[in-house]
């Protein structure tokens, strides 16, 4: 069985506890890559990289709120969370 298997089994089992906390913890970090994107200035680029951080976290808060499949909230999270430390690390 592959770690995204057992992650997505155990969040797919109790979603109703994680979705609170994973709305909370992509939110906080999506934030924190704003700020980092937004502390190296207002370039173009910059605002193409705040654009996807703000469309990948609304669009997981949005699948939660939606109730839609677990799998396609999961995966949103999953991308929502690679894509900020991402561009996190790039802008520190």
């Amino acid at each position: 069985m592959s770690i995204y298997q057992s992650y997505f089994g155990e969040y797919q089992k109790r979603i109703m506890s994680y979705a609170p906390l994973a709305i909370i913890g992509q939110s906080c970090l999506g934030s924190v890559a704003a700020m980092y994107i937004l502390i190296n200035g207002n370039t173009t680029l910059n605002m193409v990289q705040l654009f996807i951080v703000t469309i990948l976290c609304m669009f997981y808060n949005g699948a939660i709120l939606s109730q839609q499949k677990p799998k396609i909230s999961f995966n949103l999270l999953i991308a929502s969370v690679v894509v900020s430390s991402i561009l996190i690390i790039i802008n520190a």
